[in-house]
């Protein structure tokens, strides 16, 4: 397969990674953390892909990006006022929240369990992607599965070129971690991922002492 490399602010580079999303395709998008791979959301064959191209375990999971934040309530099956509080506080951010999910989600796409990641991304790109397929971008770091975390373009092409169909080069990303990953599904928030959002903030905006985050 051959990877093209197209500046994202290039004349109908935006439609072009759509019509790629919407056939079925991956492509690699900047984000406000690190690069990320993405498909359609709904689409389990394409999901599919994700996990081929990076190499990933089919038993992790692969979360979600939204474009908005009412989009939270369109694929989980309950939102919590925690999980509500923090989605206001901290989108668009580094933050992602594990809810429970709806289940007409793909299973591959839940690895099977009930429970889905979602973050509304601090990046336009992103957000211009969903809003224009009309659901959600099934997405993941753009690098092999345990490599380091693609900052630009080129760290992309270097790791998965002549693996996914189209690289959008966004410049370097602002981050360099990938997001925090909070299950908001019980009571107390846990936390799976330390990451771009500092759990000293999350704490604070839950009005919790530190040590209740449990890692």
């Amino acid at each position: 397969m051959q990877t093209i490399l197209l500046r994202a602010a290039a004349p109908s580079a935006i439609e072009y990674a759509l019509e790629l999303i919407q056939r079925g395709e991956v492509v690699a998008i900047p984000t406000d953390t690190v690069y990320g791979i993405a498909a359609d959301g709904y689409n389990a064959d394409a999901i599919e892909k994700l996990f081929v191209a990076k190499e990933r375990p089919p038993h992790k999971a692969i979360q979600l990006l939204v474009a908005d934040l009412q989009d939270l309530e369109r694929v989980a099956t309950y939102v919590s006022p925690m999980a509500r509080a923090l989605a206001e506080k901290f989108w668009p951010g580094g933050l992602t929240l594990v809810v429970t999910a709806r289940a007409d989600l793909p299973a591959n796409l839940r690895a099977d369990t009930n429970t889905v990641g979602v973050r509304l991304p601090d990046a336009p790109v992103v957000r211009e992607l969903a809003r224009a397929l009309g659901r959600p971008l099934a997405a993941t770091s753009a690098n092999r599965s345990g490599g380091a975390n693609p900052r630009t373009a080129q760290d992309v092409l270097n790791d998965l070129g002549g693996r996914i169909p189209l690289i959008l080069d966004g410049g370097a990303t602002p981050g360099n971690v990938a997001s925090t990953v909070l299950d908001c599904t019980q009571d107390t928030p846990r936390v799976l991922r330390v990451g771009a959002l500092r759990l000293e903030d999350i704490a604070q905006a839950l009005n919790l002492p530190r040590e209740m985050l449990h890692e």
